[in-house]
């Protein structure tokens, strides 16, 4: 087994009230991969900055408590300078220029797709595009009590497994049930997280935040292509 030492990943402060938004976001993000701290307002941001450093802000232009540009002027008075990113459903030409005269390098137009946040996040946060191993085994040994023949075995049922699970979330994909896809999905986490299935970790991830996407299905695609012989 080869033992790949841990990647850091980047840390992402996303600020978003809105929980369906948040979810989809805060998913997505993580799946690029990178950590990610969730903030509802200004105060739990400015709570969440006290206690660590932030490679990228991803801040809301509206909260609760004031706005995104807000936030980051306050921040930026501390001394923080995070490179920013700003999000909102708003097409006002004249709120993303404000935006940007505030010190956001880039607004991003809700919705987006995982492709879109991806590429924006990779584009501001260069750690991100380090890639994963296919097999963590570090991982897996450690979920299953430092037993390198249980997960030699545990993968040899995976990845039976593997082709019908990949046939099943492809079918519910293609005719727009979300629900088996999430079901399916849920499952297939789960036994990534024991087996160490690194990069088809993400990918699955990345597509429950958003089950009908099709950039994030061809990401799982290609994940599952290099997980099984050719």
């Amino acid at each position: 087994m080869n033992h790949s030492p841990a990647l850091a990943l980047p840390r992402l402060l996303l600020v978003e009230d809105d929980p369906v938004s948040a979810a989809f976001l805060a998913g997505a993000s993580a799946a690029l991969p990178a950590r990610v701290v969730q903030a509802g307002s200004l105060a739990e941001a400015r709570t969440a900055c006290d206690d660590q450093r932030f490679d990228l802000f991803l801040f809301d232009a509206h909260l609760p408590d004031g706005r995104g540009e807000d936030l980051l002027c306050a921040l930026r008075e501390t001394g923080s300078y995070t490179v920013a990113l700003a999000h909102t459903a708003e097409a006002d030409a004249d709120l993303h220029a404000r935006l940007l005269a505030a010190g956001f390098v880039e607004v991003l137009r809700k919705p987006l797709a995982v492709a879109d946040l991806h590429a924006a996040l990779r584009r501001w946060l260069p750690a991100a595009t380090t890639p994963r191993p296919c097999w963590d085994d570090a991982a897996a040994l450690a979920a299953l009590g430092g037993q390198a023949a249980h997960v030699q075995a545990l993968r040899g049922m995976f990845l039976a497994e593997l082709p019908g699970q990949h046939a099943r979330i492809a079918s519910a994909v293609a005719t727009g049930d979300a629900a088996t896809v999430r079901a399916e999905l849920h499952r297939l986490m789960a036994s990534c997280g024991f087996v160490g299935a690194a990069q088809l970790g993400d990918a699955v991830q990345a597509l429950r935040a958003a089950p009908l996407d099709a950039a994030a299905l061809r990401a799982l695609d290609a994940a599952v292509a290099g997980l099984l012989p050719g």
